[in-house]
């Protein structure tokens, strides 16, 4: 017998299944039935996969292989059309995807603010000496001991849900998130504090989603150009090629934000050891976002010297 349902889908949306993941396949669904009203709900197909990084918890992504842990079986589905578009969080994805693949559309960026989660004080600096803070991205590790050498940081992953029950269960003191996740899963709680960029500069592209395709997919090209944010895209166009001139991965604690205000885009990046023990930051203005991002990128590189990177560098084969 025919699948009549199967034969009726118009456009196959691939994510993750996590709570979050799911929140944003689905503001994209909602998102392309608006812009195209003669998309039912019934003709949109979220398909959900799972992939090597929500499989494996119990390690750091800087120890299992990095970002693209997150993409891999997503990105086999859009090469062999098993889906038509992909949804990520941008700040997961590698600066290089497989051939044949490209970003064609972004969706206006959320708060880019982490969130300090603790029931004992409202902000980092207040926590006693000697406290446990969780949590599983090394940027975020090294400000932390940047600004509170007295506290111990260890690894801390899982999705949303699960990283507050850890914070229930008294496994760590504090724990971060970001605030753009929060506030798409809509979760109110008053242990939620969020930390203003001058405190902690978030992770390139925080808070942005992202949808990609195979590069031959006309067609979900012509219905994904509606949905896309310029500002959000020229931002993070410009955060993504400064990362990739440091190299960036699980593996390097990089942070950056860029904002745009008329034809001119401003970039700030900051690039530290894990350890926090040295760190160095950067900031320019330009007009077009990946010239910006080469030019902050190669002015930290410059900045921190051969001897930080051979730190690092020694530090990720001890």
């Amino acid at each position: 017998m025919q699948d009549t349902k199967k034969d009726s889908i118009a456009v196959r949306i691939g994510t993750r299944g996590s709570p979050l993941a799911l929140a944003q396949a689905h503001e994209v669904k909602d998102r392309l039935r608006r812009a195209h009203p003669h998309l039912s709900g019934h003709t949109i197909d979220i398909v959900v996969m799972s992939t090597q990084g929500d499989r494996i918890l119990d390690r750091a992504l800087s120890e299992i292989g990095g970002k693209g842990l997150f993409t891999e079986e997503i990105e086999a589905a859009l090469v062999n059309g098993t889906i038509d578009i992909a949804v990520h969080s941008l700040k997961d994805m590698p600066t290089s995807l497989p051939e044949g693949l490209e970003l064609a559309c972004y969706l206006e960026r959320e708060d880019v603010r982490d969130a300090f989660i603790s029931a004992k004080a409202r902000r980092l600096k207040d926590l006693p000496a000697g406290s446990h803070i969780g949590t599983a991205s090394l940027r975020r590790q090294a400000q932390t001991l940047t600004l509170r050498s007295d506290v111990t940081v260890s690894t801390f992953r899982g999705n949303v849900q699960s990283r507050l029950k850890k914070l229930d269960e008294g496994l760590v003191d504090a724990t971060y998130l970001a605030m753009a996740g929060l506030n798409r899963l809509g979760l109110k709680d008053d242990r939620i504090h969020p930390i203003e960029i001058t405190d902690f500069l978030p992770a390139v592209a925080q808070g942005a989603i992202c949808i990609e395709i195979a590069g031959t997919n006309n067609r979900a090209k012509a219905l994904l150009q509606p949905l896309n944010h310029h500002n959000t895209e020229i931002c993070v166009r410009a955060e993504r090629a400064m990362l990739k001139i440091l190299d960036g991965s699980c593996r390097t604690p990089i942070a950056g934000l860029a904002t745009i205000k008329g034809d001119v885009i401003t970039l700030k990046g900051f690039i530290s050891l894990p350890d926090g023990s040295e760190s160095h930051s950067f900031e320019s203005s330009g007009a077009e976002p990946e010239e910006l991002g080469i030019t902050v990128g190669a002015a930290l590189r410059k900045k921190a010297g051969n001897e930080f990177f051979e730190k690092l560098n020694n530090g990720l084969n001890q």
